[in-house]
This record gives structure tokens, C-alpha cells and sequence, in this order.
């Protein structure tokens, strides 16, 4: 389900402007930051283990630092994945113009809204078999896009003559700090956007078969991800194609292969990276619903979506979704040139305050196990609490950041006005049980059950 929201725009659009921002020094951008992520997922795995509970961390939020705490962060991750479904929908309409010129970009992504909204209205079997081939798909095409690579690097296969595959070709252009510090700084706005959404692990906690498995065998494998799919595609790509030329007009993996001349490649990555868009875009949703369901569940969402349909979906979380994402049809028809680069810096908004408030509450666990002498967590954090203070100092610099660069100052400007609307929604609506804090079975100890739900097809999505 991660891999489904994480590796898709972020990386295969995305990337393109991150690397104009930064040069070759975007590679140390997504290490640092996938470093981040990384302590933000181990927070949550231990989270998770000690509770294991669908919709998780807006049930942490509100357990270990108050029912408007986990309001604000089950709205708030539902917001991040609304913004980050228009990007991923905005991304498929590009590269559906790169077969198609001449048809106007909302038409495609009307279609795809269309077709997205009745597979996640289908049984939710067919949804996880769905996600689980998209997956495979796109997990195959970025390895075998790898070793490619790796090879025209080696032999030069379609280079032209004079060409310098490798580190020369990276490099040959200002160096690996190419456009500076400030450049490797403004390309954290993108970059954190591409890792949004790798929380949706936490989610899918409490339908796992075994949770004291799963989830941490799904976070260890964090640091493998971003090094396979983010660190060493990108860096194969500057090493066949000079970075200062990677437009953004396309994917910068279908225009460097287009580039190159060799046939089938440019259109075989193109469609690989619109399955990418379909994958996220249908693991968005799913996401959003989940939390959606458990907020109304919890009393801090309207009872409507908590409604299931004869299939066993959230239905009116899935139509509200559709809605938001008719809502992108209208942005892209009215801002086709700089809208990516807006919902982008939107979504790292929403996606950082999501992980500040999981580092938060995992901290105040932490407390609470030490105040009433609980037992260790099975699956701790490393470097605790070194690492989860540094992580926690990380995003809120992002934050920071994001209001300092003049082209994600939007960000910040949308993001206050969000949390100040959701604490009047809460002030003003929240009755009852939403202004309770989640109860939580500690389940340190003790054996794990097959749970009877959604764990396995979870599991394999």
C-alpha cells in the first residue's frame, strides 16, 4: 500500500523539478530526507505494534495528546492525500500529452477521475488485486530501468558520439552542488513530497494478519526503497543525460530515453509511469477513505462516511474523493502550466505536518511508558530519543522552509488557513465521543491473532 502512494509522481514527474533545483546534489536531498522518513516510520511501527488499529495515527494522535490532536491529523492526512491525487491526476494528463498533443490535458484526467471512482466503488478484492499488479508493474519497470542504465553507462549503448556516460556527464555542469546550498535546500519541497504518503502503513495496522510481522518487516525496508528507487534512478539518469537539459515537460525518465533514440524505450517508460499515476491516484483514495471512516467512527467526521456499500466500501468517502479530484479537472483546465509545482508544495505541507504530529505522539508514548513503568516496545526506535528529536527538528524546518521560498510560500499561507478551519469545524461541530481520547489495547506481550478482515489482501497490496 506505501509503495502505491510513495513511488509515482514524486519520482517519476517530480524528480524533474528537484533536479533543476538542486543539480546533482538532489541525490543528497533524498537521502536526508528519506533518512527522516525513515525515523518517522520506525515512530510509527513502534506505534503500531504496541497498538495495532486501522486508521492508526489519527488514533495515536488523539491518545497520547488529545481528541483535537487526532482530529487535526486524521483531517489532515485526508486533506494530504486529496492534494496529492490532483497532483498525481495533473501528472497523468502530462504524460498522456506526451502521445496525445493536441488533446487538452482535463479530458485525460476527467477519464481517469471516471475510471479511478468505479474500481474503488467495486469490491475492495478487486481494488487490492488492482494495486498489487500496478505495483509490480512499476517496481519492475524502475529496476529494469536500473540495470538499462547501468548498461548504456557501461557501453554507451545509443549515446551519441562524443558522449561521456558516468560521472563526468553528472558532474560536467557545476559540479555536484551544482546550483549551490540554496538549490539543494529549495529541492526539499519536492522531495518530501515524493516520500508523502509512505504512512499509509500505519493504516493498514490493524487489518494485517500478523502486525508484529508485518509492519516491521514493511519499515525496515524503507532505507532499501529510497536508495533503489529514488537515489540510484536518478543518479543513472544524470549519468546518461545532462541534468541541466531535463525540462519537465514529460517525465524525465520518458524524455531522456525518447532522447536517446532507442526504439519502443520512451513509450514502453510512458506507459509504465501512467500506471505509476493510476496506482497512486487509486492508492490516495483508498487512504483517505480509510481515515475518513475511522474519523466518522470516532465521531469527528459527518456519520455519512461511515456508511457501507453492498460491496463493504466507505462509498461516500470514494464519491467525496471524486469530487476533490473534479475539482483538479477544473484547476488543470484553468492552470496548466504551474499548477504541478503549487499542489505539489500544498501536499509537502499537509504530508509534514501528518509525520510532525506521528513523531509528536510517539514521543509522548514514550513518556507514558516511562511515567507508568509499561513494557519496552518490541520494535523500538533506534537512537531513541537522539534521533526522534532530530527528526522532529528536520520537519519543522521543512515547514519553515517552505514559507521562505517565494514559490512554495503558498504552501505555509494554505496550510494555516487549513488548521484554523478545522479548529472551528472541531470547536463548533466535535460532540460526544469526538471529544474523547482514543482507547487503545496495549498489545505489548502478548501473541498476535489472526485477525478475520482485509489482513492478507492488505498484505499483498
Amino acid at each position: 500500500m506505501a509503495l502505491g502512494s510513495a513511488i509515482g509522481t514524486g519520482l517519476f514527474y517530480g524528480s524533474a523539478s528537484a533536479i533543476q533545483s538542486a543539480g546533482p546534489a538532489v541525490l543528497l536531498a533524498y537521502m536526508i530526507g528519506g533518512a527522516a522518513v525513515f525515523l518517522v516510520m520506525r515512530a510509527l511501527g513502534e506505534m503500531a505494534v504496541r497498538h495495532p488499529v486501522s486508521g492508526s495515527f489519527g488514533h495515536y494522535a488523539s491518545r497520547y495528546l488529545g481528541p483535537f490532536a487526532g482530529f487535526i491529523t486524521g483531517w489532515t492526512f485526508a486533506f494530504e492525500m486529496a492534494i496529492v491525487a490532483i497532483a498525481d491526476v495533473t501528472a497523468f494528463g502530462i504524460y498522456m500529452g506526451f502521445w496525445f498533443e493536441d488533446v487538452p490535458r482535463w479530458i485525460w484526467i476527467l477519464a481517469v477521475v471516471l475510471l479511478i471512482a468505479a474500481l474503488n466503488l467495486m469490491r475492495v478484492k478487486v481494488f487490492g488485486e488492482t494495486e498489487f499488479w500496478l505495483s509490480i508493474v512499476k517496481v519492475a519497470a524502475i529496476i529494469a530501468m536500473i540495470v538499462g542504465g547501468a548498461a548504456i553507462v557501461v557501453f554507451g549503448f545509443g549515446l551519441p558520439d562524443g558522449a561521456n556516460p558516468g560521472f563526468e556527464t553528472m558532474l560536467g555542469s557545476g559540479g555536484f552542488f551544482a546550483n549551490g546550498f540554496w538549490g539543494l535546500l529549495a529541492s526539499f519541497s519536492i522531495v518530501m513530497f515524493a516520500f508523502g504518503g509512505i504512512e499509509t502503513i500505519g493504516i493498514t495496522a490493524g487489518e494485517a494478519d500478523n502486525p508484529k510481522k508485518a509492519i516491521p518487516a514493511a519499515v525496515n525496508t524503507v532505507p532499501v526503497r529510497i536508495l533503489l528507487f529514488y537515489v540510484c534512478a536518478l543518479g543513472i539518469l544524470m549519468m546518461i543525460f545532462p541534468w541541466q537539459d531535463i525540462n519537465g515537460e514529460t517525465s524525465p525518465f520518458v524524455q531522456i530515453f525518447d532522447s536517446l533514440g532507442i526504439p519502443a524505450a520512451a513509450h514502453i517508460l510512458n506507459a509504465v509511469v501512467i500506471t505509476a499515476a493510476i496506482s497512486a491516484i487509486n492508492s490516495d483514495i483508498f487512504g483517505a477513505g480509510r481515515v475518513l471512516y475511522g474519523l466518522a467512527q470516532e465521531g469527528q467526521a459527518p456519520s455519512s462516511f461511515a456508511k457501507i456499500s453492498r460491496n463493504g466500501v466507505p462509498w461516500m468517502t470514494v464519491a467525496t474523493m471524486a469530487v476533490v479530484l473534479l475539482a483538479g479537472v477544473v484547476l488543470n483546465a484553468l492552470l496548466p502550466e504551474s499548477l504541478f509545482t503549487i499542489i505539489a508544495s500544498i501536499a509537502t505541507f499537509a504530508t509534514v505536518w501528518v509525520w510532525l504530529m506521528i513523531l509528536l505522539s510517539h514521543i509522548a508514548m514514550k513518556r507514558d511508558i516511562k511515567r507508568r513503568s509499561l513494557p519496552a516496545s518490541e520494535f523500538g526506535v533506534p537512537l531513541w530519543p537522539v534521533a526522534s528529536y532530530a527528526a522532529l527538528a528536520f520537519m519543522a524546518f521543512i515547514v519553515v522552509l517552505l514559507g521562505i521560498i517565494p514559490e512554495t510560500r503558498v504552501a505555509l499561507i494554505v496550510g494555516a488557513a487549513w488548521i484554523v478551519l478545522l479548529f472551528a469545524a472541531y470547536r463548533l461541530w466535535v460532540r460526544g465521543d469526538g471529544l474523547k481520547r482514543a482507547e487503545l489495547a496495549d498489545e505489548t506481550g502478548v501473541p498476535t491473532s489472526t485477525t478475520q478482515t482485509e489482513g492478507a489482501l492488505t498484505d499483498r497490496a
